[in-house]
């Protein structure tokens, strides 16, 4: 009979603590019992697991007693606060916020490629931001093949990247545009909540996060210094542009590389068919390729319009689209805390 661990999920009643319910369930991860923690607004709801229904706890400093795994998914201040209370309570916490992704002390783990990083834990371990797990997955094995030297990349990241009331101010304003038959032009006067920078129905935003002193946002700089952690080399150069889309759930990304190695588009095809967490849709003689609409829902980073980069010697150029709130939160996450019960 196998072990059976008690496991707590913070942020239990957000989107992402959603996923982790869902995904645990799915999974069948072996849950002795679960203890679902949020906020104080929270408390006495009631959430089903298994069939059965649990009650929110208020997330405090005895939530942790007795708890082995614990998935954080509640923001960078929660995590701060309360994660080095939950493994001085003898919990690991899998966390999804960016509070210690660049510690040089916590790992920083997409299990596809870096698993042996996990052994290094002493209590944390890191979860990727979304748009940057989807996209190691597809270029670690490329880089093993031919080794990446730079990383050019343009996201088109869904509004649930922000959080349910991004999705609610999509779906507002949308309903509202198509009510005034404003389907071209800018909403003015609502009173539609916004999270967003700006509207986000039927356009789309260039900025994701804060923006800091060298003119990039925190978004953008999370893909750089996280694909290098992440990778294990410090050498790969890399650039990216990160924009809100239109698009409740699914992430896109349009990546281009240079390679030490020439691969040829072939090449990369054959590689990434084999290649854990991955699938290839490319078939352009009939048009098919990884849409947002088609990800939603399923694990796998889905990656296609593979080609030549005709400006360099050695470049490619990728289409990649997967769940973020799947493989880019919950899925991930729920991964690593497989690796660590093996």
């Amino acid at each position: 009979m196998r072990k059976k661990y008690n496991v707590a999920i913070v942020g239990a009643t957000g989107m992402v603590g959603s996923e982790f319910i869902k995904i645990l369930e799915e999974r069948d991860f072996p849950v002795k019992s679960i203890r679902l923690l949020a906020s104080e607004r929270s408390k006495g709801r009631m959430l089903k697991f298994r069939g059965k229904n649990s009650p929110v706890q208020e997330l405090g400093e005895g939530s942790f007693k007795d708890i082995d795994i614990a998935l954080f998914s509640a923001g960078a201040g929660i995590s701060k606060r309360f994660a080095p209370i939950a493994v001085k309570s003898g919990a690991i916490v899998v966390d999804n916020s960016s509070a210690f992704r660049m510690d040089p002390k916590v790992p920083l783990v997409v299990p596809e490629v870096n698993p042996e990083a996990i052994k290094k834990h002493k209590g944390i371990i890191a979860n990727p931001n979304c748009s940057t797990i989807q996209m190691v997955v597809v270029l670690k094995p490329l880089h093993d093949a031919a080794r990446i030297k730079r990383i050019v990349v343009s996201t088109y990241q869904s509004a649930s990247g922000w959080g349910k009331e991004a999705v609610d101010q999509m779906w507002q304003e949308t309903k509202e545009a198509v009510r005034l038959r404003a389907l071209g032009s800018r909403l003015r006067g609502n009173k539609i909540k916004r999270v967003l920078p700006d509207q986000i129905a039927f356009n789309v935003i260039p900025q994701i996060d804060v923006f800091i002193d060298n003119r990039y946002t925190k978004e953008e700089m999370k893909m750089l210094n996280e694909t290098r952690k992440i990778m294990g080399d410090d050498s790969i150069r890399v650039t990216a542009t990160c924009v809100r889309v239109p698009v409740a759930v699914s992430h896109a990304e349009a990546v281009n590389i240079e390679t030490e190695k020439k691969l040829s588009p072939e090449d990369a095809i054959e590689i990434l068919k084999r290649a854990p967490g991955v699938e290839v849709i490319d078939d352009i003689s009939r048009e098919k390729y990884p849409l947002p609409i088609d990800a939603a829902g399923k694990d796998a980073s889905f990656v296609g319009r593979i080609r030549q980069d005709e400006s360099v010697e050695n470049g490619l150029n990728l289409w990649i689209v997967s769940d973020n709130l799947r493989k880019g939160a919950a899925l991930n996450a729920i991964q690593i805390a497989e690796l660590l019960i093996k």
